[in-house]
């Protein structure tokens, strides 16, 4: 059996990352395609459990090391009991984040160094990384002001954090994306909602038939 496609999206606080990929995985399951819904952390119960302790607006004492090497843990644990059965069954994987929000908000805007998060991630993941990454690249400004009119949105430790630091996640991003090119694909996330699913979908589209191609 063909291995799956394994899609990941990312991108700041308020990029509007979950209400996209709920439109996607609406368009893929009328198509018939077999896909897998997932985030991080999470998607399973143990990750599930992690990330209960990662984003509690009460654990602001949380040591950077300490939250970054629990992001790994659960992402090993998520990968090995739901990522990678999807993928060896054929599935199309899509996730709400991976690796890269690590080398941003981690690597980058927590200070901890690149190399360093890459390392504890690529022993996490063991080279299984995305096919393809939507990243959702918005003003800061944008998204935080977002985040705070939306009266539904689950506020969690990260969204409080000071302007700086979203901007630091931004440059974190940039540099990521200069780094994985051949699998990220930029969508403005300072549009309307529409054009920023319109903008996914061709990318998404674009992925699909080339894979189609190749086989």
């Amino acid at each position: 059996m063909k291995r799956g496609l394994f899609i990941t999206v990312e991108g700041g606080e308020g990029a509007g990352k979950t209400t996209v990929l709920n439109k996607i995985e609406k368009y893929l399951d009328d198509q018939g395609i077999d896909i897998v819904r997932t985030r991080e952390p999470g998607g399973i119960p143990i990750a599930e459990k992690i990330r209960e302790i990662i984003l509690n607006v009460n654990h602001t004492e949380m040591d950077s090391r300490t939250e970054a090497l629990l992001y790994a843990a659960a992402r090993r644990q998520h990968l090995v009991e739901k990522v990678l059965p999807a993928l060896q069954s054929g599935k199309i994987v899509l996730c709400d984040r991976f690796i890269d929000s690590s080398l941003a908000y981690q690597g980058h805007a927590r200070g901890l160094g690149f190399d360093e998060v890459q390392a504890i991630n690529e022993f996490a993941i063991e080279g299984c990384f995305p096919d393809l990454t939507l990243y959702f690249d918005i003003d800061p400004y944008i998204g935080l002001e977002r985040i705070e009119k939306d009266g539904q949105r689950e506020i969690n430790r990260l969204d409080k954090e000071l302007l700086d630091f979203h901007l630091r996640v931004k440059e974190g991003y940039e540099k990521v994306n200069a780094m994985y090119g051949e699998r990220v694909v930029k969508v403005n996330a300072n549009q309307p909602l529409e054009a920023v699913f319109k903008d996914a979908m061709e990318a998404l589209e674009r992925h699909l038939y080339l894979k189609k191609v190749k086989e």
